[in-house]
């Protein structure tokens, strides 16, 4: 196979024109096991988001008789002038397909589509796939789900009885907070026959920051197993013959494949390994409470240096030590000496933490945020919720930190700063206070045993960076050794006397202990 991959730009406007696109081309290897699985008994290949012509150039490799006809739609006319499509075998057209889909059912579809994070769709549009999401699922999906999910759907709603639909999406398809639902639905009216994942080195998508999975959708009675293949060699043949021969069963050096029951794969995750032991006895929730960082909404007029807040003038008694990004702390401890170093770089320290109204602020800070004002901050999406607009979220001091989406570096840090952090990290609240306890829960959490789990309750991107939401850090698994060695369940006595261990007494009482004092 020839290797061609997308050029991305180096300049940084024309990467986010392809970011507000969606626009990432699938390279050949895996096109042509796509349109190798929906090929088989039809004359007609749909494509909802055609772009450059990948699937159109797989299924002419593939159909070298040209009994099979190809039919793509896109919202770009320039991508639909490639000359790809000079072809008596090819139709394409200009189409909107989320909002002026074709009036037909299709025998067999396959697309890359148009991956549009949520934040960088516009609030007509988002009402617009509301809608549509609740008339093909009888449900609405959480607003951060993207563009893609909708595709999906409409795709879904588009295919034929026995029709077969192959799509390339981010991982985030099945690991999103709309992710439960999703494939509930998808699985509960359709067959789920195969999910390909790829390993950091055959990624599809080098340099993006994402990872890719392909899904094997059959509009058929489903089945209680899938097929869940990991590919570790990009530009092999192995998944083309995997995919054409139907998922026959053979040795493939540079895939893993797995028959999975589907269950256990919902409740992993579609994107993530066969978890050995998905009842883990133990989870972060046992031992803390997590939170999400300051959201400031404006980290350029709150989040200041030392030195700025000096001339600034502002008062000390709204000024708090805080921590804005992850590379700003090396190691597993964020000391004071730490935020003295970056004050001299000089880094932003001092979060300006307002609580009240204007009845006891001085004239500089008065003139500072008539400023903050005057930039029109008030009007900002986050910032604008807020009474009064300056006022800033509360945060106890965590004793641990979660650094939550680096680059193959995600770690628990020690908080011997007292920093409050902002959205770079989590809080994490051990259930006790001792430094015994807090020194034995970040040896746990640290270590490769514990870290590993990270896959099954993050959302996975490029370069092998990893992000965890708050409630899913809690879900985190820990091994029960790890747990006596380190001695991490404790006894509590309740006003009988009686002693019971942490994990029991809260489901005896129903998961209602509040870890916070």
């Amino acid at each position: 196979m020839i290797k061609i991959h997308q050029q991305l730009p180096k300049e940084w406007d024309e990467r986010e024109k392809l970011r507000n696109k969606g626009q990432f081309w699938t390279p050949s290897w895996v096109a042509e096991a796509m349109v190798a699985y929906v090929i088989e008994n039809t004359e007609l290949i749909f494509d909802p988001a055609a772009g450059k012509g990948a699937f159109c150039d797989a299924l002419r490799k593939i159909d070298k008789s040209n009994k099979v006809e190809f039919y793509g739609i896109d919202i770009s006319s320039e991508v639909l002038r490639d000359g790809i499509y000079n072809n008596n075998c090819c139709r394409v057209e200009l189409r909107d397909f989320i909002k002026n889909p074709p009036n037909k059912k299709f025998k067999a579809i396959v697309a890359n589509p148009p991956y549009i994070r949520h934040h960088r769709i516009d609030e007509e549009t988002k009402k617009y796939t509301k809608q549509l999401c609740g008339e093909i699922t009888g449900f609405t999906i959480d607003g951060r789900a993207g563009y893609h999910i909708f595709f999906l759907l409409q795709a879904l709603n588009s295919l034929e009885d026995k029709g077969r639909l192959a799509f390339i999406m981010p991982a985030d398809t099945c690991e999103g907070t709309f992710a439960n639902n999703l494939w509930n639905w998808i699985t509960e009216n359709f067959c789920l026959e195969c999910v390909v994942t790829f390993d950091y080195d055959a990624t599809p998508f080098p340099n993006v920051d994402t990872n890719a999975v392909v899904f094997f959708i059959k509009k058929d009675k489903p089945k209680k197993e899938i097929y869940w293949v990991k590919a570790f060699k990009a530009y092999s043949n192995d998944l083309y013959n995997f995919i054409s021969c139907n998922f026959k069963e053979a040795k493939y050096e540079t895939l893993h494949i797995v028959k999975r029951n589907l269950r256990e794969a919902l409740k992993t995750g579609l994107s993530r390994p066969v978890q050995d032991h998905v009842d883990y006895k133990h989870h972060l929730y046992d031992f803390a409470t997590v939170m999400r960082g300051v959201a400031t909404g404006a980290n350029e007029f709150f989040f200041l240096t030392k030195q700025l807040a000096e001339e600034l003038n502002l008062p000390k008694k709204y000024l708090k030590i805080a921590i804005g990004r992850t590379k700003d702390v090396n190691g597993n401890i964020l000391t004071k000496k730490n935020v003295e170093e970056l004050e001299k770089k000089p880094r932003p320290t001092l979060l300006l933490s307002i609580d009240r109204e204007e009845g006891e602020f001085t004239e500089h800070l008065l003139a500072y945020l008539k400023k903050g004002t005057e930039l029109g901050l008030p009007n900002r999406s986050l910032i604008k919720q807020r009474k009064p607009w300056y006022k800033m979220e509360k945060r106890e001091v965590p004793e641990l930190l979660f650094a939550y989406l680096g680059r193959r570096n995600a770690r628990f840090i020690k908080n011997e700063a007292g920093a409050i952090p902002l959205t770079g990290f989590l809080c994490v609240y051990p259930v006790y206070k001792d430094k015994e306890f807090v020194n034995n829960i970040l040896e746990v959490l640290n270590h490769p045993d514990v870290l590993k789990n990270l896959k099954f309750v993050g959302k996975s991107y490029g370069s092998g960076a990893i992000k965890v939401e708050p409630r899913n850090l809690e879900r985190l698994p820990i091994p029960d050794y790890l747990v006596e060695q380190y001695n991490l369940k404790r006894q509590y006595k309740t006003r009988n006397g009686q002693l019971i261990l942490f994990r029991e007494k809260k489901e005896k009482y129903g998961g209602q202990i509040k870890h916070r004092p």
